[in-house]
């Protein structure tokens, strides 16, 4: 395998470089308290990837086992304990440990520690993620054919 090509093509490196101070405040909160920081979407990735950090406090949450059909997924754990389920079992992870999940990998993720945790949720090439978490709390919402609509819409295939 070699190297891509060259996106950048300028005669010099440029000053381009992006920070987040770690106290940023999130992009999103949602009701129950969990909150989403966008460190690099797709947008201003050029697609390449987006990068995000999902805080979840000690009440049960996370979404059930589906698998996306153009992105790929990982996990690392930051904080806390987050079980992960890799398509054949779920597997308490610590901080340190990650998990990837490639293009049709059935997968899903819960914090059903009781205490808060934290991971970095990597996808790859760098969809707009954004837009599905900021659907999510609107689903109760919708009819079940703009459900459907939704997630069809945001590569999220549920397996029941």
């Amino acid at each position: 395998m070699s190297y891509p090509q060259p996106y950048y093509l300028g005669p010099a490196g440029e000053i381009s470089a992006g920070y987040r101070p770690a106290a940023a405040p999130p992009e999103l909160t949602y009701a129950n308290g969990n909150t989403v920081h966008y460190l690099a979407t797709g947008a201003s990735t050029h697609g390449l990837f987006g990068l995000y950090r999902w805080e979840m406090g000690p009440q049960p949450s996370g979404p059930d086992p589906h698998y996306h059909r153009s992105i790929s997924e990982s996990f690392y754990i930051l904080s806390g304990s987050v079980r992960i389920y890799d398509g054949k079992r779920w597997i308490d992870t610590a901080p340190g440990d990650f998990v990837h999940v490639p293009e049709g990998g059935v997968h899903a993720f819960r914090n059903e520690s009781g205490e808060p945790a934290s991971m970095l949720l990597h996808f790859s090439p760098g969809a707009p993620r954004e837009a599905y978490f900021e659907g999510l709390p609107n689903l109760s919402s919708l009819s079940p054919l703009e459900r459907d609509e939704f997630m069809l819409t945001h590569d999220t295939f549920w397996t029941s």
